[in-house]
């Protein structure tokens, strides 16, 4: 069920949401076969009510693997959105010019790739390098969902990246581990290059003490001050694979100790609105 609550934060005009994911019609855009997971139907009109009761005035919408490199749903919403939404696409080696060209029409800016073992595992390091040049050319920006063992793993490949890279949901690096964890400061270091930017998104996922995830508040304001005009916020609704299910008003309430008005205007509504061009 979900929730009806406001938050009592009240967002600034323009603000957004970059981490959402939209699942159906499932009539109209089945899963593919072999998804990680069944997700429940959560569509474009679900994400309009949620962001009526936030507050929230633009969305950007990630793709999930249980839809691999078919956007359909996606574009399908940021069509009806009326320039309000934008997107973040899964592409595979099939895609070439007319198919980036169509998504690029489409209102997408990005592509992302996923490192995490229960979601399929490495990507193909060398589809992931040719994409890269790819978008560079493109003046889009790839995304990264990686966690704290892959951020360890693969930073040589990190660090050589150098097109715009977003990092969602803080690295994942739990916050029992503290942000002297290695992988936390390795993602504190490549935000001292121009090229790489975070999501202060996934308070849920890393938290150890549950809703309403106050631990993750040292995380986020570390990024912030680390990297202010390069970090972005989401929900991540509607939550795949959570051990807490979030209410969103308890994320929007976060947001005023993450930073102060300055900050939460870049992260909130500037930052989104230069690197999608809102």
């Amino acid at each position: 069920m979900a929730s009806e609550r406001r938050p009592n934060f009240v967002l600034p005009p323009g603000s957004c949401d970059t981490h959402v994911h939209v699942w159906g019609p499932f009539d109209r855009f089945p899963v593919a076969k072999g998804a990680p997971y069944t997700p429940p139907e959560r569509n474009k009109d679900d994400l309009r009510a949620l962001h009526a009761r936030l507050g929230v005035d633009r969305a950007v919408i990630v793709q999930t693997t249980v839809y691999k490199a078919d956007n359909r749903a996606m574009l399908d919403a940021i069509e009806a959105s009326e320039g309000a939404y934008r997107g973040v696409a899964l592409v595979d080696e099939t895609f070439g010019d007319a198919e980036y060209k169509a998504l690029h029409l489409g209102g997408v800016r990005g592509v992302r790739f996923g490192f995490l073992k229960h979601l399929g595992g490495v990507p193909d390091l060398a589809l992931l390098k040719r994409t890269a040049l790819r978008l560079e050319e493109m003046g889009w920006h790839l995304v990264l969902h990686l966690d704290a063992a892959s951020l360890l793993e693969f930073e040589p490949l990190l660090r050589g990246l150098r097109l715009p890279v977003v990092v969602d949901h803080m690295g994942r690096v739990p916050v029992p581990e503290g942000m002297d964890h290695p992988a936390f400061r390795i993602l504190l270091d490549l935000l001292r290059q121009p090229n790489w930017w975070v999501k202060v998104s996934g308070s849920e996922r890393i938290s150890a003490e549950g809703p309403p995830f106050r631990d993750a508040i040292p995380f986020a304001r570390r990024l912030i001050e680390a990297a202010p005009d390069r970090v972005l916020w989401g929900t991540d609704w509607p939550h795949p694979n959570v051990r807490w299910e979030p209410d969103e008003a308890d994320l929007v309430d976060l947001l005023p100790e993450f930073g102060d008005a300055a900050a939460l205007q870049k992260v909130l509504v500037d930052n989104p609105a230069r690197l999608y061009g809102f």
